[in-house]
């Protein structure tokens, strides 16, 4: 398969990564910038037929409004999201250039956050930020 907007070794590393960390309960992989998406991986036993433009858009739009959002707060620096939905969960984990969307059965918090950890140690690699 040819990427067109990643190569195909990050494409190799994304996967790779979320799958180890999640095993079976991966879902679906899917990188994206603000111009563009691909969907890397999807689990044989999901619709093969998801309209994923809103969506990644809403995420891209999401995540920029929540950094923003969170600037100052006491919290800390924004690292990560997780989405519960009734059938899985969702986790962006994003740079300021392009993310990750991965969706999953129920996977414990610790492992979201390993996964976005991971996720984000790659994007910044590639981007030569690290």
């Amino acid at each position: 398969m040819t990427r067109d907007i990643l190569s195909e070794d990050l494409a190799d590393a994304i996967v790779t990564t979320a799958r180890t960390a999640t095993g079976d309960s991966l879902r679906s992989v899917t990188y994206f910038t603000r111009a563009n998406f691909e969907q890397l991986y999807l689990r044989e036993d999901l619709q093969q037929d998801a309209d994923l433009n809103d969506f990644v858009g809403h995420e891209w739009q999401g995540y920029k409004q929540t950094k923003n959002a969170y600037q100052q707060s006491e919290l800390g620096e924004y690292r990560f999201t997780v989405r519960a939905f009734e059938n899985g969960y969702l986790v962006r984990a994003t740079t300021d250039r392009q993310g990750v969307l991965i969706t999953t059965d129920g996977l414990s918090m610790g492992s979201y956050e390993e996964i976005a950890e991971a996720i984000e140690r790659i994007l910044r690699e590639e981007s030569g930020k690290e």
